[in-house]
C-alpha cells in the first residue's frame, strides 16, 4: 500500500470534508480521530474516494502512515484541544515533520506555538481556511504562515484543494509566524462587517419600505448581477425567497433575531484598537451582534420608546439602497486592508496585500468581484496609504458616498438602526476631513492633565495659558 502524502487529526464537518477534497484531488491521506467509530464511519462512506483514505487508530499509526517530512493538518476545535493534539504528537513525530493548525486560532496562539515548538526539530504552520463546509469539501481560500520551507512541502497538496479564480489557486504563503492566522480574522472581520451592512438594507427593506421577504430577495438577486456580486448577496436572494415547508411561510422570518459569533470579529477588533488603526465599521457590527443577543431587553425598550417607522417610498430609495450598500462595503475593506498593512509592519511580516485579496476572489465568504478590482488596486498603487486613497477607489467613493448619506440619514430619521453604516460614513467623513476637531480635544487633555499639544507655528511640546481662564 503507497504511503500517504499528508495526515489530518480531527473528521468533525470541517476535517472531514477537508480530507475528501484532499483525496478527490490525486493525494493519498491518513486521517484519525480520537473516537475510531468516526474514522471508521468516515472510511465506509468515503464511496470512490476510499481506496485514497488510510484509516488510522493511534497517532502512532498516523504517523507511520506519512511520507517524511510528515505534515499533519490538525482540524479540532481552537485553544485547549488544539494545544492538547501537539502534546500528543510529538512523541510520535521526528526532525522537520509539520503540525499545522487549521482551525479558527487567534494568532497569539499560533505564535505561542511557533515558540514552544522551536528547538523541537519540529515545524508548524498556522492555516486559516475560508468558506465554510462546502468550501473544505470544494475549494476553501487558504492563508498560510509559517516558514517558506514548509510550505513548499505541502503547496503541491494546499494549492490543488483550493479554490480556483480564472485558474489561479486562492492559496499563499503570507509570511511567517502567525501570519496566516491574522489574516484569516481580519478576513472574519470584514465578513462581520459586510453581513451586517447587508442586514441593515435589509431592514430598510422590511420595516422602512414593509416589503415581504420574496421581493426583498428579488431585490437582492438583481443586486447579485451588477457591482454587488458577492457570494454573501448571492446567498441573501436565496434564502429570503425560501419558505419553511411545514408552515408555508418564509423561513427567514421564522428565525430567532439573535446572532451567534465564535470570536474572530472581536479578535479583528482587539487586534484593531492595539494596533491603532480604525476599524469602526467592523466594530460597530461586532457591537450589533452583543445587541442582537439582549432580546428580552429590546422587546422591552421597544414598548418603552416605540420602534422604528416606515419611510416615503420613491424611485430613488432602492437605487440608493445599492450604493450606500456599495460605499459602505468600500469603507470596511479600506479598515480592514489597513489594519492588516499595520500589523504587517508591527510583527515584520511584510504581507502581500495583492495577493490576499486574490486569495479572496474565490472559496472563502467575503468572495466576490470587487476583490479582483482591490487587488488591481494595490498591485498598481502598493504605497497607497489607505484603499480609499487607491485612484480606482476614489472615483467609485466619490459617485457611491452621497448615497450612503442619504440612506444613513433616512434611516436615523425612521428610527431604523444602522450601526455599520452609519459608522462606516464616519470613518469616511472622518479621513477626508483635512482640519479636523481634535485641535479642541487637545486643548480640554492639557487643561486638565497638562498633557501638552502641538502647535500649528511652533516645534515642540507646548501648553496653553489655562491659568487666565479660571
Amino acid at each position: 500500500m503507497d504511503i500517504a502524502d499528508i495526515g489530518l487529526i480531527g473528521l468533525g464537518t470541517m476535517g472531514s470534508n477537508l480530507a475528501l477534497n484532499i483525496a478527490e484531488n490525486g493525494h493519498r491521506i491518513a486521517v484519525f480521530n480520537r473516537t475510531p467509530s468516526r474514522t471508521h464511519h468516515f472510511v465506509e462512506t468515503a464511496a470512490a474516494l476510499r481506496d485514497r483514505i488510510v484509516p488510522c487508530y493511534s497517532i502512532t499509526d498516523l504517523a507511520a502512515e506519512i511520507r517524511p517530512p510528515r505534515p499533519i493538518i490538525v482540524m479540532v476545535q481552537a485553544g485547549v484541544a488544539v494545544d492538547e493534539q501537539i502534546a500528543l504528537l510529538q512523541p510520535a513525530l521526528s526532525a522537520n515533520d509539520i503540525i499545522i493548525d487549521a482551525g479558527n486560532a487567534n494568532f497569539h496562539d499560533t505564535v505561542r506555538r511557533f515558540s514552544e515548538l522551536s528547538g523541537t526539530g519540529l515545524t508548524f504552520i498556522g492555516m486559516g481556511v475560508s468558506g465554510g463546509e462546502e468550501g473544505a469539501r470544494h475549494g476553501p481560500s487558504i492563508m498560510v504562515g509559517g516558514t517558506r520551507e514548509s510550505y513548499a512541502r505541502v503547496e503541491s497538496v494546499l494549492t490543488a484543494i483550493s479554490a480556483k479564480y480564472k485558474g489561479e489557486p486562492c492559496c499563499a504563503w503570507l509570511g511567517e509566524g502567525g501570519a496566516g492566522h491574522f489574516v484569516k480574522t481580519i478576513h472574519n472581520g470584514i465578513e462581520y462587517a459586510d453581513m451586517q451592512m447587508i442586514a441593515e438594507i435589509y431592514g430598510v427593506l422590511r420595516d422602512g419600505l414593509g416589503l415581504e421577504p420574496k421581493a426583498i430577495g428579488e431585490v437582492f438577486e438583481t443586486w447579485n448581477e451588477g457591482r454587488l456580486n458577492s457570494f454573501l448577496i448571492e446567498i441573501t436572494g436565496k434564502i429570503l425567497t425560501v419558505h419553511d415547508p411545514e408552515t408555508g411561510r418564509p423561513v427567514v422570518d421564522l428565525i430567532l433575531d439573535r446572532a451567534g459569533q465564535k470570536g474572530t470579529g472581536r479578535w479583528s477588533v482587539i487586534e484593531a484598537q492595539t494596533l491603532g488603526i480604525p476599524a469602526t465599521a467592523i466594530e460597530a457590527a461586532v457591537a450589533a451582534r452583543v445587541i442582537s443577543g439582549m432580546k428580552s431587553e429590546r422587546v422591552a425598550a421597544e414598548k418603552a420608546y416605540g420602534g422604528p417607522e416606515r419611510m416615503t417610498a420613491d424611485g430613488m430609495i432602492v437605487p440608493a439602497l445599492e450604493l450606500a450598500l456599495f460605499a459602505g462595503k468600500i469603507a470596511a475593506y479600506a479598515q480592514g486592508f489597513a489594519v492588516m498593512d499595520g500589523a504587517s509592519k508591527e510583527f515584520g511580516w511584510n504581507l502581500p496585500l495583492a495577493t490576499i485579496a486574490k486569495i479572496w476572489r474565490a472559496g472563502c465568504i467575503i468572495r466576490s468581484q470587487f476583490l479582483d478590482t482591490i487587488a488591481a488596486a494595490f498591485s498598481e498603487t502598493a504605497t497607497a496609504p489607505n484603499l480609499l486613497m487607491a485612484p480606482a477607489f476614489v472615483e467609485m467613493m466619490k459617485e457611491a458616498h452621497p448615497a450612503l448619506r442619504a440612506v444613513v440619514s433616512r434611516a436615523a430619521d425612521a428610527g431604523l438602526p444602522m450601526p455599520a453604516l452609519s459608522s462606516a460614513l464616519a470613518y469616511f467623513d472622518g479621513y477626508r476631513q483635512g482640519r479636523g476637531t481634535s485641535n479642541l480635544i487637545q486643548a480640554q487633555r492639557d487643561f486638565f492633565g497638562a498633557h501638552g499639544f502641538e502647535r500649528i507655528d511652533a516645534e515642540g511640546a507646548h501648553h496653553g495659558p489655562w491659568g487666565s481662564a479660571a
